[in-house]
Parts: structure tokens; sequence; C-alpha cells
């Protein structure tokens, strides 16, 4: 590592700086390097959502959306081929590691049954982390009761 230049003290050459902010927190780090992902994804046709920047998808017969937050990529997609295919473009672009299939996302947990084609997100651990901040741990749930007019389906 060295000093960056216009920081460098006459007799402190060889010292080291203390870095006091990581390069996630800098604002002007992942504006490169998005600007790099947004220009590859849509040049492999995928559209970029109007509402988030961040969300892409394919809309064809089956289709793919990929989230991006931060440094992490969440792929979804009904076929795993589609998955597999935009994870080994992905790999050609850039430096990535594959973590598997996503068990928790912002702080849900993501449950699954294949058989079923049914999935469950969880804030269970948030909601437990909110009680604790406003020391609630000890309360007792109450049952809400969903407002008649509201019809909940799974399609």
């Amino acid at each position: 590592m060295k000093q960056p230049e216009n920081y460098i003290q006459q007799g402190q050459e060889n010292k080291l700086c203390l870095l006091n902010k990581s390069l996630y927190r800098l604002k002007q780090y992942p504006s490169p390097l998005y600007k790099q992902f947004d220009s590859f994804m849509i040049k492999t046709r995928y559209n970029r959502c109007e509402y988030d920047g961040c969300v892409y998808f394919k809309q064809n017969d089956d289709p793919t959306y990929l989230m991006l937050y931060v440094d992490d990529v969440t792929i979804a997609a009904r076929n795993k081929v589609h998955v597999q295919k935009l994870k080994a473009q992905l790999k050609k672009e850039v430096d990535m590691k594959d973590l598997g299939e996503a068990k928790k996302i912002l702080d849900m947990r993501i449950t699954r049954n294949r058989g079923s084609g049914k999935l469950w997100l969880s804030q269970e651990n948030y909601v437990l982390k909110v009680l604790e901040r406003f020391n609630m741990t000890e309360a007792r749930p109450v049952t809400t009761s969903l407002a008649s007019h509201f019809k909940l389906s799974s399609k």
C-alpha cells in the first residue's frame, strides 16, 4: 500500500495510512462498478426496471430476474438453466463467487418447497431485533384480523 499523492509528509514516506472508511461506504465506489454491470446487463438484452435501477429482467416465456444490492447479486427464475446461463455470462464479465442457492436476503429468510412450487419469505429475525431494540421481547402477541375486503391468493 502506498500513501496517496498530496498526503506524503517529509520523513514519513514509508509509513502507512490508517483507513477510516471502508470502500463500501464511499459514495463514489459503486459508480464505476455499477456502470460496467449496467452496460453488461443491457448488452445481454436484460431490461432495467424503471422503478428500481438495480433490478433487471428478461421477459420471455420464462422470465428471469436479477437483483443487485451493493456487491450481492440475486437471480430468480423458474428454470435453473436460465440461472446457470446468466451466472456463466456474469463470471466472464466480473470477478464473482457463486454462493449457491439463496437462504437469506436483506435479513429475510427464504424457505422453498420445490415439490409444491412455493416460496416463503420470513422477517422473523428482523421483528425480533426490533422488539429487542425497544425492550419489547416480553410483549404478548395479539391476533390482528385481516380486513374482510382483502382477498389473499397463492396465484
